[in-house]
Protein backbone atom coordinates (compact mmCIF):
# COMPACT_ATOMS: atom_id res chain seq x y z
CA UNK A 1 0.00 0.00 0.00
CA UNK A 2 1.25 3.43 -0.83
CA UNK A 3 2.20 5.76 1.84
CA UNK A 4 -0.25 8.41 2.90
CA UNK A 5 -0.06 12.07 4.31
CA UNK A 6 -1.89 14.41 5.68
CA UNK A 7 -4.35 16.53 3.78
CA UNK A 8 -7.19 19.10 4.43
CA UNK A 9 -9.23 20.38 1.89
CA UNK A 10 -10.60 23.95 2.84
CA UNK A 11 -12.64 26.43 1.15
CA UNK A 12 -14.27 29.70 2.30
CA UNK A 13 -17.82 28.44 3.78
CA UNK A 14 -16.27 25.19 5.28
CA UNK A 15 -13.78 22.43 6.03
CA UNK A 16 -14.61 19.75 3.01
CA UNK A 17 -12.23 16.88 4.26
CA UNK A 18 -9.02 16.09 5.75
CA UNK A 19 -7.47 13.26 7.07
CA UNK A 20 -4.89 10.74 5.55
CA UNK A 21 -4.39 10.78 1.23
CA UNK A 22 -2.29 8.47 -0.65
CA UNK A 23 -3.36 10.44 -4.00
CA UNK A 24 -4.36 13.70 -5.04
CA UNK A 25 -4.93 15.19 -8.28
CA UNK A 26 -4.73 18.87 -8.73
CA UNK A 27 -5.67 21.22 -11.79
CA UNK A 28 -2.70 23.48 -11.15
CA UNK A 29 -2.36 26.82 -13.26
CA UNK A 30 0.98 25.44 -14.82
CA UNK A 31 -0.70 22.27 -15.64
CA UNK A 32 -2.03 19.18 -13.98
CA UNK A 33 -0.38 17.21 -10.97
CA UNK A 34 -0.16 14.70 -8.39
CA UNK A 35 0.70 15.02 -4.76
CA UNK A 36 1.57 11.50 -2.97
CA UNK A 37 3.60 11.12 0.52
CA UNK A 38 7.10 12.31 0.08
CA UNK A 39 6.15 15.27 -2.55
CA UNK A 40 8.43 18.16 -2.97
CA UNK A 41 7.37 21.49 -1.18
CA UNK A 42 5.83 23.18 -3.68
CA UNK A 43 2.77 26.41 -3.86
CA UNK A 44 0.60 26.63 -6.94
CA UNK A 45 -2.49 28.12 -7.96
CA UNK A 46 -5.40 26.42 -8.95
CA UNK A 47 -7.30 26.84 -12.36
CA UNK A 48 -11.05 25.86 -12.61
CA UNK A 49 -11.13 22.00 -12.69
CA UNK A 50 -11.81 18.91 -10.68
CA UNK A 51 -9.34 17.84 -7.65
CA UNK A 52 -9.46 13.91 -7.48
CA UNK A 53 -8.89 12.76 -3.76
CA UNK A 54 -7.54 9.29 -2.92
CA UNK A 55 -7.96 8.83 0.99
CA UNK A 56 -5.75 6.19 2.84
CA UNK A 57 -9.31 4.58 4.05
CA UNK A 58 -10.02 3.76 0.33
CA UNK A 59 -12.41 6.58 -0.44
CA UNK A 60 -12.46 8.85 -3.82
CA UNK A 61 -13.74 11.82 -3.77
CA UNK A 62 -14.14 14.20 -6.86
CA UNK A 63 -14.76 18.06 -6.29
CA UNK A 64 -15.32 20.80 -8.98
CA UNK A 65 -13.00 23.75 -7.55
CA UNK A 66 -13.59 26.98 -9.42
CA UNK A 67 -9.62 28.22 -8.00
CA UNK A 68 -7.51 28.45 -5.01
CA UNK A 69 -3.95 27.64 -3.89
CA UNK A 70 -2.37 24.36 -3.10
CA UNK A 71 0.15 24.07 -0.74
CA UNK A 72 2.60 20.74 -0.16
CA UNK A 73 4.68 21.23 2.37
CA UNK A 74 6.55 18.69 4.79
CA UNK A 75 3.67 18.31 7.25
CA UNK A 76 1.17 17.76 4.22
CA UNK A 77 -0.77 19.14 1.47
CA UNK A 78 -3.52 21.79 1.80
CA UNK A 79 -5.68 23.02 -0.52
CA UNK A 80 -7.12 26.46 -0.43
CA UNK A 81 -10.70 26.51 -2.72
CA UNK A 82 -11.79 29.31 -3.66
CA UNK A 83 -15.26 27.65 -4.13
CA UNK A 84 -15.73 23.76 -4.22
CA UNK A 85 -18.55 21.51 -5.19
CA UNK A 86 -18.52 17.36 -4.57
CA UNK A 87 -19.11 16.18 -8.42
CA UNK A 88 -21.52 13.94 -7.16
CA UNK A 89 -23.63 17.29 -6.20
CA UNK A 90 -23.54 19.35 -9.38
CA UNK A 91 -25.61 20.25 -11.42
CA UNK A 92 -24.41 21.07 -15.27
CA UNK A 93 -27.97 22.55 -16.01
CA UNK A 94 -26.90 25.18 -13.43
CA UNK A 95 -24.43 26.66 -15.27
CA UNK A 96 -25.24 26.55 -18.22
CA UNK A 97 -28.18 28.83 -17.12
CA UNK A 98 -24.74 30.90 -15.50
CA UNK A 99 -23.36 31.15 -18.42
CA UNK A 100 -26.28 32.41 -20.31
CA UNK A 101 -26.78 34.96 -17.52
CA UNK A 102 -23.48 36.39 -17.68
CA UNK A 103 -23.61 36.58 -21.59
CA UNK A 104 -27.06 38.56 -21.10
CA UNK A 105 -24.75 40.98 -18.29
CA UNK A 106 -21.99 41.64 -20.48
CA UNK A 107 -24.08 42.38 -23.64
CA UNK A 108 -26.37 44.65 -21.34
CA UNK A 109 -23.30 46.33 -19.62
CA UNK A 110 -23.80 50.01 -19.58
CA UNK A 111 -19.99 50.71 -19.01
CA UNK A 112 -16.29 49.05 -19.71
CA UNK A 113 -15.58 48.09 -15.93
CA UNK A 114 -19.09 46.57 -15.87
CA UNK A 115 -18.57 44.82 -19.01
CA UNK A 116 -14.95 44.03 -18.31
CA UNK A 117 -15.83 42.18 -15.62
CA UNK A 118 -18.83 40.54 -16.40
CA UNK A 119 -16.43 39.27 -19.18
CA UNK A 120 -14.14 37.88 -16.39
CA UNK A 121 -16.77 35.72 -14.53
CA UNK A 122 -18.32 34.48 -17.86
CA UNK A 123 -14.75 33.44 -19.12
CA UNK A 124 -13.90 31.79 -15.68
CA UNK A 125 -17.40 29.51 -15.66
CA UNK A 126 -17.31 28.78 -19.05
CA UNK A 127 -13.22 27.71 -18.60
CA UNK A 128 -15.31 25.75 -15.66
CA UNK A 129 -17.98 24.36 -17.98
CA UNK A 130 -15.07 22.92 -19.87
CA UNK A 131 -13.19 21.35 -17.11
CA UNK A 132 -16.29 19.30 -15.78
CA UNK A 133 -17.02 18.60 -19.44
CA UNK A 134 -13.45 17.16 -19.69
CA UNK A 135 -14.03 14.98 -16.57
CA UNK A 136 -16.73 13.40 -17.81
CA UNK A 137 -19.53 15.05 -15.80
Amino acid sequence: MADSFAFEFVSPEKLLLSGEAVEVQIPGTDGEFVVMAHHAPVMSTIKPGVVDVKMADGENTKFFVRGGFADVSENGLTVLAESAVNLDDLDLAEIDQHITDLKEDVADADTDEKRNKAQAALDQLQESHAALVAAGH
